[in-house]
């Protein structure tokens, strides 16, 4: 089983690509920041991210994810983020790497879960707030930044998909699924 990582910025257009990858017949396993910010709001926790245990409920959430799919068929899996962009995340959010987080990206390290080709999103030159994004554009190239050192420091490859548009982005994508691991 080759698990791909699908990362990016921000409103760099990751989730588009990750749909028509779906659509392709490709099991996408979906990011985890998203539900646990949704979740959080929807008890009345306006802004999640700004509590540390944040970290640890992300974490957690993208475990349950990836162990529920080590049973899905198929060659490749799609995954829409992983624990190093938690890492990133906390990082950018300048809070502490939290044990849970420390033992998630051990065990995904010593495990070799995820291929060591990370497919990185380049960011499309602008940014389109949401609930859940409240970001610039100015912000979205800094957490850009941290993402890539965080893959980088952690013995990733970075395979940068450019911007243009998303057929031929999502063609980029799957190239990278016909020549292997590098």
């Amino acid at each position: 089983m080759r698990r791909y990582i699908l990362t990016g910025t921000p409103g760099a257009g990751k989730t588009a690509i990750l749909r028509r990858l779906e659509y392709d017949g490709y099991p996408v396993v979906e990011e985890a920041a998203t539900d646990v910010i949704a979740l959080r709001q929807a008890g009345g926790e306006p802004e999640p991210w700004k509590e540390p245990s944040f970290v640890d409920a992300i974490a957690a959430l993208q475990r349950r994810r990836q162990e529920l799919a080590a049973s899905l068929p198929g060659a490749v899996q799609v995954y829409d983020r992983s624990p190093v962009c938690t890492l990133a995340l906390a990082r950018y959010l300048g809070h502490p790497v939290t044990p849970v987080l420390a033992r998630e990206l051990e065990r995904v390290q010593d495990g070799r879960i995820y291929q060591k080709q990370v497919l990185f999103v380049r960011n499309l030159g602008f940014v389109t707030p949401t609930d859940a994004r409240r970001i610039g554009f100015e912000e979205s190239l800094r957490f850009e930044e941290v993402h890539r050192e965080a893959y980088t420091e952690l013995g990733y490859a970075c395979v940068f998909i450019e911007p243009g548009p998303l057929p031929e982005r999502a063609a980029a994508v799957r190239k990278r699924f016909a020549t292997g691991p590098a």
